[in-house]
């Protein structure tokens, strides 16, 4: 089982590597890294986990974070509109993107930042990207493209950083860390998952 001492942390270099596409089928090795992804996160919902194993909660968590340097990420979220989203991400390729931006008005986090990093990331919107999707419950893997806006977005285009070496302050605008382009606007979230921005990728 997967502690927050796990995750390697942004001085760790390897977070700055990028990772290599996952081969198919997928090996008992892979699986059994994307099943760690996935059981800590969903550990990050139960209360009781949390306090027992001092977890620090998440949405997001890729492969690199603990470092194992391959194309996998899970995502487990609510997004605007209360709705649940479950990903188990293998070798993802975004393919298209908005022009129009969003952001979290408190800024993004990262279980592998063991800081406060103040500024916004902005980032597209509305993405669609090709990817490959594993099912733990059927243990099936399916190809398909996820059409992503809002809230999911982000959380999508933060774990897919992490494959390509980026953390999310480095999108941050360096001499005016809160400047707010025309064409980006901030993410609204219900107040009752407002708890799900506090978590982190």
């Amino acid at each position: 089982m997967l502690l927050y001492k796990d995750i390697i942390k942004e001085e760790n270099l390897d977070l700055r590597k990028k990772s290599a596409p996952v081969e198919l089928p997928i090996s008992k090795d892979d699986l059994e890294t994307l099943s760690k992804l996935d059981e800590y996160l969903w550990n990050s919902y139960d209360d009781e986990m949390l306090e027992k194993y001092n977890i620090r909660p998440g949405v997001g968590l890729a492969a690199p974070q603990i470092d194992v340097l391959k194309q996998m990420f899970v995502i487990i979220a609510y997004d605007e509109e209360g709705e649940f989203h479950h990903y188990c991400v293998i070798n993802p390729k975004i393919i298209s993107h908005s022009e129009e931006l969003t952001y979290l008005e408190g800024g993004e986090g990262c279980l592998s930042v063991d800081r406060e990093v103040k500024g916004l990331v902005h980032r597209p919107k509305k993405i669609k990207a090709l990817v490959h999707l594993y099912d733990f419950e059927t243990n099936e893997l399916t190809k398909t493209t996820l059409k992503l806006e809002g809230y999911i977005a982000v959380v999508f285009q933060h774990e897919y950083d992490h494959l390509y070496g980026k953390l999310f302050f480095d999108r941050i605008n360096k001499e005016n860390p809160f400047f707010i382009p025309e064409n980006s606007h901030p993410v609204i979230l219900k107040k009752e998952d407002s708890s799900d921005s506090d978590k982190k990728n």
